[in-house]
């Protein structure tokens, strides 16, 4: 009798919680990016994702709890220390256009903070969490790094206002090279130069 290997062991199936959980993020994604926060419901969510809304609220407890894990963003911010000073506008500025490009949640998330207190707080915390340290590690001057972010800051989401949201057709024919080109120095200048 021929001899049989035994099985190898096979990588544990995902959980079905997971699943839900994924396919409610999706909908409720896209939901308020098209809707925005106040219009987005949680029964419309739930049909979307092809869910009984109980499930919704069971994971994330209301509409709010949904709204903050489906925008929960790590922009992947590069370590600027590691690039050359005179090359930090154009690393932020190139970063940010594949983050804007790659994903539609930060879009949402803007369209939504235009709109809504719970957008604008969540926008904040992101500003505060992950932009200011990126400004600190660059910035000539300490006390101007808050200022100097939300300078930056003011640029990129313009950006992303005119091109993405509004979708103003001199915004969104631009190149990314034109966009690099014209909005890196700025970037940089808010970062590097010293105190006008």
């Amino acid at each position: 009798m021929p001899h049989t290997p035994p099985a190898s062991p096979a990588s544990p199936a995902p959980r079905r919680s997971d699943a839900t959980r994924t396919a409610i993020l999706d909908a409720a994604r896209e939901r308020f990016a098209a809707e925005g926060y106040e219009r987005a419901t949680i029964r419309a969510i739930a049909k979307d994702a092809s869910i009984d809304p109980s499930m919704v609220m069971r994971y994330y407890g209301n509409k709010e709890g949904l709204f903050a894990a489906a925008v929960a963003i790590d922009l992947k911010l590069p370590d600027l220390t590691a690039v050359p000073p005179s090359g930090v506008g154009r690393a932020l500025v190139s970063h940010f256009l594949d983050m804007w490009e790659d994903n539609e949640v930060l879009t949402a998330l803007l369209r939504v903070g235009t709109t809504n207190q719970a957008g604008a707080e969540r926008m904040q915390e992101i500003f505060r969490e992950q932009l200011l340290p990126v400004a600190q590690q660059i910035c000539p001057d300490p006390e101007q790094v808050p200022t100097r972010a939300a300078l930056c800051a003011m640029q990129l989401l313009g950006l992303a206002l005119t091109r993405y949201v509004l979708r103003i057709p001199p915004a969104t024919a631009l190149v990314r090279p034109e966009i690099v080109a014209w909005l890196a120095p700025t970037i940089q200048r808010y970062l590097t130069a010293p105190s006008p």
